[in-house]
């Protein structure tokens, strides 16, 4: 089961009633935070989660509105006695950009490692397979889609047969090869059924629509995806400034074949995204405004 708290939903700058971006995912008890914008902070004291198990922190891009809350998330991480050490991962430039932003978060008690994408990069971190991908905005950014792969059955009439001792079979489900002293070699394959289907999300904003959203978005369980405007007369101002409409992004998500959308980033001049949902859901009627504090449990498809 993955956890999924949009903690965050507005853009440019935070309301008394609407945080800045970010989203965390919980798993195992290994959280990633997609952004980190001002009030993330109190988003997650809100929400009632720690912010302790953030083990890895993804950026999109380096506006403010999107990263100037980590100082303080990073402070708050430090004084609550963590001494485990946090990968920071986006475009080209983030230890730099990072680097400023700590000189006023000084000292901290755990290690801070860093991961830049120059391209479209896949790679993993505990129990999630990430992919970045570049989108269109008017500086860097990049999109994220997140897979939690699901191993096939273990198949224990099989193991018997071959005579795998049990206490291997742990081993082999999670897909390591067993050499025992005697020589014999036990492999997953073996013993494991074909890769069933796990959970995908995909999340993005700040960018004009692209192939490459749709692409990466494909399938997705969930896909959360910047709607800055809905007013039909913030069409050229979302072209000029390279943002997306509620519209494009409900189209997006009807060509991914998507099963669920989840709009974001709203223009502060953007009251109620709820007005807007009826003409977007004519276009894909699985769509949903996003808020702070919206969660969802997404699970693995039943056999």
């Amino acid at each position: 089961m993955l956890d999924v708290c949009l903690l965050g939903s507005g853009g440019m700058m935070p309301l008394p009633y609407r945080y800045l971006t970010s989203l965390i995912l919980r798993l195992n008890g290994n959280n990633i935070l997609i952004d980190c914008g001002e009030g993330t902070q109190m988003a997650l004291r809100k929400k009632g989660w720690s912010s302790n198990p953030i083990g890895l922190i993804l950026f999109t891009h380096y506006h403010a509105d999107h990263i100037s809350g980590l100082p303080g998330l990073l402070l708050t991480m430090g004084n609550a006695e963590r001494t485990d050490p946090v990968l920071i991962a986006g475009p080209k430039g983030l230890e730099r950009v990072v680097r400023a932003l700590l000189v006023i978060a000084p000292e901290l008690p755990f290690e801070i490692e860093f991961m830049e994408f120059t391209g479209d990069t896949e790679f993993r971190f505990q129990d999630y397979r990430i992919e970045a991908f570049r989108v269109n905005h008017n500086i860097i950014c990049y999109g994220y889609t997140i897979h939690i792969d699901r191993a096939g059955k273990f198949n224990a009439e099989r193991a018997k047969e071959i005579g795998i001792p049990i206490r291997y079979w742990s081993h082999l489900q999670r897909g390591e090869r067993i050499r025992t002293e005697d020589g014999a070699e036990y492999l997953p394959e073996m013993v494991m059924g074909k890769e069933r289907k796990g959970i995908k999300l995909t999340y993005t904003t700040d960018s004009r629509p692209t192939d490459s959203i749709a692409a990466h978005a494909a399938d997705s369980d969930l896909f959360i995806c910047e709607g800055m405007y809905g007013e039909m007369d913030k069409v050229s101002k979302a072209r000029e400034y390279k943002h997306m409409t509620m519209y494009e992004a409900a189209q997006i998500a009807k060509s991914a074949g998507v099963k669920r959308l989840w709009l974001t980033h709203f223009s502060p001049s953007l009251l109620d995204p709820r007005e807007f949902m009826g003409e977007v859901r004519k276009i894909f009627p699985l769509a949903e405004p996003g808020k702070d504090g919206k969660s969802i449990e997404l699970h693995y498809e039943e056999e």
